[in-house]
C-alpha cells in the first residue's frame, strides 16, 4: 500500500512538473515577444510623462502644480532616476514656499528612496538621519519605514559582503516591525510584511498562503502584480519549487516591461536562472535588455550589481558561440570536401547523360509524333465511325424514298397518269437538301460542340455568329467541312451545292473577319473543337 502511495505521488509529481515546463515553455515565448517590443512600451511611458508636463504649462496654483509633480514623479520613479530627482526637488521648493512640512517630509523620504535606488546610498542616508521617524505621523512613518526596508535590501545587495549584510539584515527587520505596529493587522500591507516574516522563520507555506491571496486581488497591468509575482517567485524559490519561481519571475518581468519599469529586478533574476538551466542565449539576451534598462534609469546601485553576473553569462555565451563558429568552420570544410566530389561525380555523369539525353530527346520526338499520329488517327477513326453510321442511315433512307418514287413512277405510268408524272419529277429538291443540312448540322455539333465557340474566338468581337436553332449557316458549314479534313473545294461546292466561286467568295468573307492572318486561318480551324466522347 506505502509503495502505491508513493507511486501515485511520484507520477503526480512528474506530471506537475511536465505541465509546468510546458507552460513555462509559452511564456518565455511571450516574454520574448514583449521583450522586442520594448521599444513601444517606453515611448507610451513618454508619452505619458509629456502629457503630464503639458497639463502643468496651465496651472498657476503652487498646489496643484505639486499634486501634478506627484504624479510626473510616480511615473519617473522607475523609469528615469535623474528626472525623478529633479521633479522632487522641484516639489520640495514648493513645500518651503507654501509652508507645508508635511509635503515637505513626504518628498524628502521620496527623495531617500530615489537615492537608494540609483545607488545613492550616503545621500539617501543623510536624509533618513535627518528626519526624526518616531515624531512623524502614522502614514509618513509607515513611508519612512518603507524605505528604509527597502534602503537596506538594496544596499545589502550592492555590497555582497557577509561581514555587513548580517547588521543591515537586523536594521532592515527591525524597521519591518515598527511598521507592522502601525498598520492594521488585516490589511494587505500587513499582511505582505508579515509573509516576509514566516519566510525568515520557516513557515514559507504559510507565507505562500496569504501572498497568493494578495496576488490574486492586484490587476494583472499594474506594477503592484509585478512586486507580488515577485514576492511569489522568491517564495516558491525557498521551498525549492523552481518551475514555479521561473513563471512568476516571467510574469513579473512581462508585466514591468510593458510599464517600462526599467528598475526591472524580475528580468535580472530569470537571466541567472536560464543560465544556470542551460539557456545562455536567452540568459545574455535578458542580461543584456536589464543592463540596457539599468544604464536608462542611470541606477549605480543595479549597474554594480549587473557587472558582477554580466560578464560571466557573457563569457559563456562567447565561448558557445565560439564553438559553433568552429563546427560551422568544420562543416564548412566537409561541405566543401563534398562539393567537389560531388562535382567530379556530377562531370562524369554529365559525359554519361550527355548522350543519354540525347537519346531521349529523340525518342521524345518521335514519340509526340506518335502521339499526334494517334490523336489524328483517334479522331478520324471517330469521325468514320460517326459519319459511317449517319450517311449509312442516309443512304437507307434515301433507298427507301427512290423505292418509294420508282413505285409511283410505275403505278401512274401504268395508270396512264403522265402529266401528273411530269409535275412531281420536275418539283425540286429543297425539302430533303433543307433535311440533310439539318442532319448534317446535328451530327457535326455532337461531334464537336464547341466548334462554333472556338471558331468566332478567331473573329472579330461584332463579326461572331450565333446558331439560330442549332444550325449552322452556310459559311460555318464549310469551315465545319473543312474541319473534318474535306478541303477540296469542289466536293465542298457539290455538298452544298453552290458552284466553287461562290464558296471561294464565302472563304475570303470569313476570313476579312479574322483577327489572325487569312494564310493560316485554315490551319487553325483545322485544329478547332473538342471531340466528343459520346
Amino acid at each position: 500500500m506505502k509503495r502505491t502511495l508513493w507511486f501515485i505521488f511520484f507520477l503526480l509529481n512528474s506530471l506537475f512538473y511536465l505541465y509546468a515546463d510546458s507552460e513555462n515553455d509559452s511564456l518565455l515565448k511571450v516574454l520574448d515577444k514583449v521583450i522586442s517590443e520594448r521599444l513601444i512600451y517606453t515611448q507610451k511611458k513618454e508619452a505619458t510623462i509629456k502629457e503630464l508636463k503639458k497639463k502643468k504649462v496651465g496651472l498657476n496654483s503652487l498646489e496643484d502644480i505639486y499634486n501634478l509633480n506627484k504624479e510626473i514623479i510616480h511615473q519617473y520613479e522607475t523609469f528615469v532616476c535623474d528626472s525623478a530627482e529633479q521633479y522632487i526637488h522641484e516639489n520640495i521648493d514648493i513645500a518651503k514656499t507654501i509652508g507645508n512640512k508635511e509635503y515637505l517630509l513626504e518628498e524628502q523620504l521620496r527623495l531617500a528612496f530615489v537615492y537608494s535606488l540609483s545607488g545613492l546610498f550616503i545621500q539617501a542616508n543623510d536624509i533618513f538621519k535627518s528626519i526624526k521617524c518616531a515624531d512623524l505621523p502614522d502614514h509618513l512613518k509607515a513611508l519612512y519605514c518603507w524605505n528604509r526596508i527597502r534602503y537596506y535590501e538594496n544596499l545589502i545587495k550592492y555590497t555582497d559582503d557577509v561581514r555587513f549584510s548580517n547588521e543591515y539584515i537586523s536594521e532592515k527587520e527591525a524597521y519591518r516591525d515598527t511598521v507592522m505596529s502601525i498598520l492594521f493587522d488585516q490589511s494587505d500591507e500587513y499582511r505582505k510584511e508579515k509573509a516576509v516574516k514566516l519566510q525568515d522563520k520557516g513557515s514559507t507555506k504559510e507565507a505562500l498562503l496569504i501572498l497568493t491571496e494578495i496576488y490574486d486581488k492586484q490587476e494583472p497591468s499594474s506594477h503592484g502584480y509585478a512586486m507580488m509575482a515577485m514576492g511569489l517567485a522568491r517564495a516558491y524559490r525557498l521551498i525549492g519549487n523552481y518551475a514555479l519561481e521561473e513563471k512568476f519571475l516571467m510574469l513579473a518581468a512581462m508585466t514591468d516591461t510593458k510599464l517600462a519599469v526599467k528598475e526591472n529586478e524580475a528580468l535580472l533574476t530569470l537571466a541567472v536562472n536560464l543560465y544556470h538551466k542551460g539557456d545562455i542565449d536567452r540568459a545574455y539576451n535578458y542580461i543584456k535588455v536589464a543592463l540596457d534598462d539599468a544604464i536608462f534609469y542611470n541606477s549605480r546601485f543595479k549597474n554594480t550589481v549587473i557587472a558582477r553576473i554580466h560578464p560571466i553569462i557573457e563569457n559563456t555565451y562567447l565561448i558557445r558561440l565560439e564553438k559553433q563558429k568552429q563546427n560551422l568552420r568544420f562543416y564548412i570544410f566537409l561541405t566543401s570536401l563534398f562539393v567537389v566530389a560531388l562535382a567530379i561525380t556530377l562531370y562524369f555523369t554529365y559525359k554519361q547523360t550527355k548522350i543519354v539525353s540525347r537519346a531521349k530527346r529523340h525518342l521524345k520526338a518521335m514519340n509526340e509524333e506518335l502521339v499526334g499520329l494517334n490523336k489524328n488517327l483517334d479522331e478520324a477513326n471517330l469521325i468514320k465511325e460517326k459519319y459511317v453510321g449517319y450517311f449509312m442511315n442516309q443512304c437507307a433512307v434515301y433507298i427507301n424514298k427512290l423505292d418509294e418514287y420508282r413505285k409511283n413512277v410505275n403505278r401512274k405510268i401504268k395508270t396512264g397518269q403522265i402529266d401528273d408524272l411530269y409535275k412531281s419529277s420536275s418539283r425540286p429538291f429543297e425539302k430533303e437538301l433543307e433535311e440533310l443540312y439539318h442532319n448534317f448540322d446535328k451530327a457535326f455539333l455532337k461531334l464537336y460542340p464547341n466548334f462554333v465557340e472556338k471558331f468566332n474566338s478567331l473573329l472579330k468581337p461584332e463579326e461572331r455568329y450565333k446558331l439560330e436553332k442549332d444550325q449552322l449557316n452556310t459559311e460555318l458549314r464549310i469551315f465545319a467541312l473543312i474541319r473534318l479534313g474535306i478541303t477540296d473545294v469542289g466536293q465542298i461546292a457539290v455538298f452544298l451545292h453552290y458552284s466553287v466561286q461562290t464558296i471561294y467568295n464565302y472563304k475570303s468573307k470569313v476570313k476579312r473577319m479574322s483577327t489572325l492572318d487569312s494564310n493560316i486561318f485554315e490551319e487553325e480551324v483545322k485544329m478547332l473543337g473538342s471531340l466528343s466522347q459520346k
